[in-house]
């Protein structure tokens, strides 16, 4: 299983990147808006990947951060949603957004990307729903970040971050860089925002 490729950008092609790692150019599916794509020929890259192997067909999907793979692996267990239908949603919708849709159910978001409709939609908000919070997916030393029922004041700084256009990735990973824990939410966001600028 890769979790990881690390190499050279080779070439864009429609719908992905292949990467030059070890003299092997590996083929990588990525979401239309992902920053890979800004990424230059001959740029060093790396992408976190989901490698799915099938009887007629293996293949690569690619990712710029953790939050969007973990995002992807959810959505693939959704009864009927296989990696092309979640690489459609995460081509129409950012992890962020994607995730906001989700949690207050807001299935019509999701009909935006190519070849979900309606039912695929209401059953992903409905599988989904419960496994993800408003602070998001947290890991590591960011998981003090609570969910909606009892929000921190952590969360509630994610929450004011994010509604300055950071994404729930960026907001988690600069408040976790934040030692204190007994601070008010205004002094959080002033923290975090000096670790984002």
């Amino acid at each position: 299983m890769l979790h990881f490729i690390k190499g050279k950008l080779a070439m864009h092609f429609t719908g992905g990147v292949v990467i030059e790692t070890g003299g092997l150019g590996y083929e990588v599916y990525v979401p239309d808006n992902s920053s890979v794509y800004l990424t230059k020929e001959g740029d060093a890259i790396m992408v976190y990947t989901a490698m799915i192997v099938r009887e007629d067909d293996i293949s690569i999907y690619g990712f710029a951060d953790k939050e969007s793979l973990g995002l992807f692996r959810k959505l693939m267990t959704v009864n009927g949603v296989g990696a092309k239908a979640a690489l459609s949603i995460l081509s129409a919708l950012p992890a962020g957004e994607l995730q906001k849709a989700i949690i207050y159910e807001d299935a019509a978001a999701l009909t935006k990307a190519n070849g979900i409709g309606k039912k695929i939609a209401q059953r992903i908000v409905l599988e989904l729903k419960d496994k993800l919070d408003v602070a998001g997916t947290v890991t590591g030393s960011a998981a003090e970040v609570q969910t909606v029922g009892s929000v921190s004041e952590k969360g509630e700084a994610v929450n004011a971050l994010m509604a300055l256009g950071y994404s729930k990735g960026e907001a988690v990973e600069a408040l976790a860089g934040v030692p204190e824990n007994d601070l008010k939410v205004e002094e959080y966001i002033k923290r975090a925002l000096k670790r984002l600028s």
